[in-house]
């Protein structure tokens, strides 16, 4: 019996490798290559003519079109320098992406400055509510939106009381943008924070001993160590920016569409060639940006043993000279900015779930009562869409922490192509989720010959792997460096003393990266709960409604069921988290 456990343990790893890639393939790289086929293979004949088509049109490509369809790179170059300039959808989906890029980085890093420098009451709580609004439901931040800067929202009403006319944000470019920053300012905090605490105040103080002043010992000590976190955090949002759909679809419509928004439209009008080739072009540019980002990580990852963190001061400050107001007062106007940022718009929602024309009313929750009660079969009812959410977060879980803290030991360990399987493994953060949401649909829910016999699975099968692919990667980037960061001579201590490398994992490693399993594991549930573009796709026509779906559904008909249905979806999406700050606190690291 032991010889056949330690066989086991020996070969534990190796097959658990050999599992999540078959798992990779089944749920994700053969569903999108069926969708990438489309691309190809048109009416059954193997054809770039789409791609042509794409690269040549000035609809899509903008200025850039010219230099595919033949012209000199200088007349090019010319053009785009010309005030009258085109960007295309293709340049317009970048422009937007790095525009959000920006404005999130400019909220984000102070952010990261005020946790890691300054102690106050509630920071480590502060801190780990910090990810909260990048995992919360697109669909459900966009009603947010609507309630706060919409025509009758919470903005304009203010405005209103001040004597000041309204101000009309919805749709533009401008409500896109700040959206984005919503969602990934806290991204680019949470990552910078790890790296400004890891910052040796030893070297600080030897920079001051020899002369330095404040801003130049910030300039040629901290931002050295500080800048690459900032370029990672940027790349990351650039990808998800660039990739974006239903902020847009809500915020900006078809006047605003990036190429995301464009795929969808082409899908829903059953034009899968062009489709799938824009998919294909979007693919290129963000895995490509992707792949620049985790050789960056590998490059600038910096060893924390033996360093002497800074210690924090005091948010209240100790005296009342200019040097000591000054950079709170930058603070409070940043806290200001960021309270109207991340507060406004869910504050907004909650209070529109409980305002009616008359005032403070339940009426939108009893809206939500009675459907459940006496709506059609045909009809979005709560409770379904509650029970699903749950359902398929827990079944999503359950596939995607064990997959991702595989990956997470497979990345960490020293070989030659480790960065390449790095790419690899995080592939789904690239591709759109509505390419995977209809690989799935056209390769595994409408079936597949195998031998002669057709093999299908059901559609909640099929949203269940949709979700475990957009949540596994969020995993493997929160245990990771956890993993990278032991102290190797313990594994190697326990592989000396005989244990297989399977063993010493469960043993040793998860034990002491246990913090940041949690931390995934609440990522991943609550990326699951409020997944929307996959979902739409798969469960169009069945009732495997979610969460954002029934809010999608509510918000084209009444906005205060909607906002009432997007309260419920905001307490149970929130709960993971609380999960994050029993467990992890601050060593949980995205």
């Amino acid at each position: 019996m032991r010889r056949v456990r330690a066989a086991v343990e020996r070969r534990a790893l190796p097959v658990l490798a050999a599992a999540v890639l078959a798992l990779l393939v089944v749920m994700f790289y053969y569903p999108v290559a069926t969708v990438f086929v489309d691309a190809v293979l048109v009416e059954g004949r193997l054809t770039l003519r789409v791609f042509a088509a794409i690269l040549t049109d000035p609809f899509y490509l903008g200025e850039l079109a010219r230099l595919f369809a033949g012209d000199s790179p200088l007349a090019v170059l010319r053009a785009l320098l010309s005030p009258d300039r085109r960007l295309g959808i293709v340049g317009f989906t970048a422009y937007q992406a790095a525009l959000s890029t920006v404005v999130s980085v400019a909220v984000g890093v102070p952010l990261a400055y005020l946790l890691a420098r300054y102690e106050f009451p509630g920071r480590r709580t502060v801190r780990s509510l910090t990810i909260l609004p990048f995992v919360l439901p697109s669909i459900m931040v966009a009603v947010g939106f609507f309630a706060a800067f919409g025509a009758d929202g919470t903005l304009n009403a203010a405005l209103a009381a001040v004597g000041l006319g309204p101000v009309d944000l919805l749709p533009s470019l401008e409500a896109i943008v700040i959206a984005h920053a919503f969602y990934n300012a806290p991204l680019v905090a949470r990552i910078t924070t790890a790296s400004w605490e890891s910052v040796d105040a030893s070297a600080v103080e030897t920079a001051r001993s020899l002369g330095a002043g404040p801003f130049r010992a910030f300039r040629d000590v901290v931002w050295p160590q500080v800048y690459p976190a900032v370029l990672m955090s940027a790349a990351l949002t650039f990808v998800f920016t660039f990739g974006t759909f239903p902020i847009v679809l809500a915020l900006g419509g078809f006047e605003l569409a990036t190429l995301e928004v464009f795929i969808y439209g082409l899908i829903r009008d059953l034009a899968y060639a062009e489709g799938a080739a824009l998919a294909l072009l979007e693919l290129a540019i963000s895995l490509t940006v992707l792949y620049g980002y985790l050789r960056y990580e590998a490059a600038h990852t910096v060893e924390a043993g033996g360093i002497r963190p800074q210690e924090r001061r005091p948010l209240r400050p100790p005296s009342w000279s200019l040097r000591e107001l000054l950079p709170r007062v930058g603070l409070a106007a940043y806290a200001v900015v960021a309270l109207v940022l991340f507060c406004l718009p869910i504050a907004s929602m909650v209070s529109a779930s409980l305002s009616g024309p008359a005032g403070f009313t339940l009426e939108h929750y009893r809206f939500l009562l009675e459907r459940q009660a006496t709506g059609a079969s045909f009809q979005v009812r709560p409770w379904p869409a509650v029970r699903n959410s749950l359902l398929f977060g827990a079944a999503a879980l359950a596939v995607a922490l064990p997959m991702g803290v595989v990956v997470s030991v497979l990345t960490t360990r020293d070989y030659a192509g480790r960065e390449l399987v790095d790419t690899v493994a995080m592939a789904p953060l690239s591709v759109s989720s509505i390419v995977v949401g209809l690989g799935l649909l056209r390769g595994l829910v409408f079936g597949v010959e195998l031998g002669g016999v057709r093999v299908a699975v059901g559609g909640a099968l099929a949203i269940v792997a949709a979700h475990a692919v957009s949540g596994y990667p969020f995993v493997v980037r929160i245990v990771a460096p956890g993993l990278a960061s032991l102290d190797r001579q313990l594994v190697e201590s326990a592989r000396a003393l005989g244990a297989p490398r399977a063993r010493a994992l469960l043993d040793i490693e998860l034990p002491l990266v246990w913090p940041a399993v949690v931390a995934g594991a609440a990522f991943a549930a609550a990326i699951s709960i409020g997944e929307f573009s996959a979902t739409a796709v798969l469960a169009s026509g069945t009732g495997q409604y979610t969460m954002p779906i029934a809010i999608e559904r509510f918000i084209g008909r009444r906005l205060g069921p909607a906002t009432a249905m997007g309260v419920v979806l905001l307490v149970v999406t929130s709960g993971s988290f609380l999960l994050i700050d029993r467990f992890g606190g601050d060593r949980v690291g995205l």
